[in-house]
């Protein structure tokens, strides 16, 4: 699990604090610019709660990314995560179950449906035979009324239309009941078909419950983010810490900003990309130097910072700019003041 991490804007920035043509240093040129040090802070938060079992990450200590800092207890989540699987396990069980309900019962609606359909092509020919017969019942009529044919096959002629009006009544009944049965049936299967549907949801729902709490597992352990030196620690080991609760603050010093702000007149010669020292009071009126780059100038205009003071005392305005510096041997630390001189 990687830690919360926090960005703070303009971490470690001790009032930025630069003056052109300072009257009291001590050097027999005045520097372009004073200016501060500072670097992007990294605050690292716990995102899981319990104890934290294990924080092996001091004041002081260099960090690389990855490194793993600390380990939230995960008992609870452990047993969330196999209530999840018992949870799963059962809707599994249950949509087998359903799913042999679900067979089950739409072959036997199919059964019906197959008798219903037999049962109204029987109707259907014996449609055709009554056609047949009532056309021979009324020939009959025709042949006795001549007598051309007997009582005996007139009779004969009636029973036959007779007999087929009544089959077709009994399989018109019998074609209503299996009608009937298959629309049972068949609400039967629809009824089970939402139990299944039912049943798969709630597999879905406890493998979404499996997958957060993993997240959760994974997340328990805290990640370092950032390589860096940890400038801070906010717990110990054995301490109950809560989601989002700090952890420790790293910051990146291996490469530093420093912070200064330039009069419109030094705009123009300020770019990015430009050379520039950084020098540091080193006692004694010693100064020990580093160089660095221009990595960022302003494009908006501001009020001088109260505490800032420029060459030109009558300029309002001032632009602020960062040098990006290599911090050989952890020399720069953050929020130490430091002269500028543009190449």
């Amino acid at each position: 699990m990687t830690g919360r991490v926090r960005r703070v804007g303009r971490v470690g920035r001790v009032g930025l604090v630069l003056a052109l043509a300072a009257g009291a240093c001590a050097r027999s040129e005045q520097p372009d610019a004073y200016g501060n040090v500072e670097a992007t802070e990294v605050v690292v938060s716990s995102e899981v709660g319990g104890q934290l079992t294990t924080f092996t990450v001091e004041e002081g200590q260099t960090l690389a990314a990855g490194d793993t800092a600390g380990t939230v207890d995960p008992t609870q989540l452990t047993l969330q995560r196999q209530q999840a699987m018992a949870q799963r396990e059962t809707a599994a069980s249950r949509v087998n179950e359903v799913d042999q309900q679900v067979a089950a019962l739409t072959a036997q609606r199919d059964a019906l449906q197959a008798q219903h359909d037999a049962a109204v092509a029987q109707r259907s020919a014996l449609q055709a035979q009554l056609e047949i017969a009532r056309r021979n019942h009324e020939r009959m009529q025709r042949l006795y009324a001549q007598q051309a044919a007997t009582a005996q096959q007139l009779d004969q002629a009636e029973r036959d239309d007779r007999v087929l009006q009544e089959q077709i009544k009994a399989q018109d009944a019998q074609i209503a009941a299996q009608g009937r049965q298959v629309a049972a049936q068949a609400a039967q299967v629809a009824a089970a078909q939402q139990q299944q549907r039912t049943a798969q949801t709630q597999i879905a729902a406890a493998d979404a419950q499996v997958a957060q709490v993993d997240d959760r597992i994974k997340r328990a352990a805290i990640t370092n983010p950032s390589a860096g030196t940890v400038l801070v620690t906010y717990a110990k080991p054995g301490e109950i810490v809560q989601p989002g609760q700090p952890l420790y603050k790293i910051a990146d010093v291996g490469t530093v900003d420093v912070r200064a702000y330039v009069t419109e007149p030094q705009l123009a010669a300020v770019k990015v990309g430009k050379q520039a020292r950084v020098s540091v009071d080193a006692g004694n009126d010693n100064h020990q130097t580093l160089n660095g780059t221009v990595s960022w100038v302003s494009s908006q205009a501001e009020f001088t910072p109260t505490p800032i003071q420029t060459r030109e005392e009558r300029a309002d305005l001032v632009y602020a700019v960062k040098i990006r510096v290599p911090n050989q041997n952890g020399m720069l630390k953050i929020g130490m003041p430091v002269d500028v001189d543009f190449q």
